[in-house]
């Protein structure tokens, strides 16, 4: 993976939690770390991670961050997935989990030949995608 961490501030840490927990469910991606109010001198902080396979060595490592706080802009965050069942599985449990539609699943040939994927507006309006490159 080329990117550490990254993070989100959402305006609600609940919804954007129930958001994130479905729709990252198919890419079997999961809270792997929570850090109290207390811990951060301000508010709570839910930390992601690949939680299945333990030959990645990603694997319980928190790489995406949600807290409570002001979004501060266009975000757009995509998720690795494994094959194209795994995009179409993120697409519907976004929708299902109350995200927006904004890119089916589908080839996108503009990027590159092999690459599969869907987009979706998450509670805040980042948009968040899972792609596999075929």
């Amino acid at each position: 993976m080329f990117i550490d961490h990254l993070g989100l501030d959402v305006t609600d840490l609940a919804a954007s939690r129930a958001f994130y927990d479905a729709a990252l469910a198919p890419l079997k991606i999961a809270i792997v770390q929570e850090i109290t109010p207390e811990q951060t001198g301000g508010s709570a902080v839910l930390g992601y991670g690949k939680t299945t396979d333990s030959r990645d060595i990603q694997a319980g490592k928190p790489s995406f961050w949600i807290a409570q706080g002001p979004p501060t802009g266009h975000v757009h965050v995509a998720f690795l997935a494994a094959d194209r069942d795994e995009v179409d599985a993120f697409h519907a449990a976004a929708l299902a989990a109350g995200g927006r539609d904004n890119g089916a699943p589908g080839p996108r040939p503009h990027y590159h030949p092999g690459y599969y994927a869907a987009f979706v507006l998450d509670p805040d309006g980042a948009n968040i995608e899972a792609v596999f490159h075929g």
